[in-house]
């Protein structure tokens, strides 16, 4: 497992991980250094990004986030970049799972990651262009309506859905939910098979009354749902782990000059930007915990 996936395996939704084994075990400390040195450290002093192509590495099999047909909103937000930045686009496909990082960005496959979490330091991160948070989603009118905490007293007796290992399952243990609760594995081939879709199905199916997912993966199921259902992110947890997270794009630390002009990018296009992830039905939070409504919405 790369540093990258420790560290969303620790922290960060499920989604962002691909393996199509079993759980693979965390690396030893001694093995740490040497991806961090190749990106810290690189073996060209001067930034190396082609001045020609926009070059993103990306899972060919991970809607919503990316796909070989182009279909996810990371493969549109690249080639919005890519247009305004006057270059042509390139995609180097490898699957998101351990060596991700090491075996793409770091051998300058690629010169951009889409989608990195800040506080990754694996990477040199950009500023944030979207924050998102895990979400509780079931069916309007069955009794849950309004609920948006998980101590919710209404909650107590429900089955409820969750990935296993992810930041909400320490809070389902917490709130003493976790053994009426439907486990979903962590790990999957998303060639075949996605835990997110499941949990929505079985929502649909009255199999679970409810499921804890991370937003984007939430709004896009429920998107698709053949049934109406309402997606809550969970905003005002006290107990557990977080549920908020700021995500932007990776680069190699030696690529200042590419940061800044990223930085520059994001902010001049936010707003396509914005209308991207909504369109995917990604759930946007503002820094004042606002929930972010499509402008067709907005007053």
């Amino acid at each position: 497992m790369s540093l990258r996936e420790e560290f969303l395996d620790s922290a960060l939704p499920f989604a962002r991980r691909r393996q199509r084994s079993s759980q693979p075990e965390r690396p030893r400390k001694a093995d740490r250094p040497t991806l961090r040195q190749a990106l810290r450290n690189p073996r060209d002093p001067f930034e190396l990004v082609d001045p020609k192509v926009f070059r993103v590495c990306a899972d060919p099999h991970n809607l919503p986030y990316s796909d070989t047909s182009n279909s996810g909103f990371e493969n549109k937000i690249a080639e919005l970049f890519a247009k305004e930045l006057g270059k042509n686009i390139s995609f180097t496909w490898f699957p998101n799972a351990p060596g991700f990082v090491s075996k793409t960005l770091a051998l300058y496959k690629c010169d951009i990651i889409m989608g990195m979490p800040q506080g990754d330091d694996i990477v040199q991160v950009t500023n944030p262009y979207y924050r998102t948070a895990y979400t509780l989603v079931f069916k309007p009118g069955r009794g849950l309506d309004g609920v948006d905490v998980l101590t919710d007293q209404r909650l107590k007796d429900k089955h409820i859905g969750v990935v296993a290992g992810t930041p909400p399952a320490t809070n389902l243990v917490l709130d003493g939910l976790i053994g009426n609760a439907k486990s979903y594995p962590l790990v999957v081939d998303t060639r075949y098979d996605s835990s997110a879709d499941a949990m929505i199905r079985d929502i649909v199916d009255d199999t679970i009354d409810a499921g804890v997912l991370w937003g984007p993966l939430a709004g896009y199921y429920a998107k698709q749902s053949k049934e109406p259902l309402t997606v809550v992110p969970l905003l005002k947890e006290t107990n557990g782990s977080r549920m908020t997270y700021r995500i932007g794009m990776g680069v190699r630390y030696s690529d200042q000059n590419w940061k800044r002009q990223l930085n520059q990018l994001i902010q001049a296009k936010q707003p396509a930007i914005t209308e991207i992830l909504l369109s995917y039905g990604v759930p946007l939070i503002d820094e004042d915990n606002h929930l972010i409504e499509p402008a067709s919405n907005a007053k």
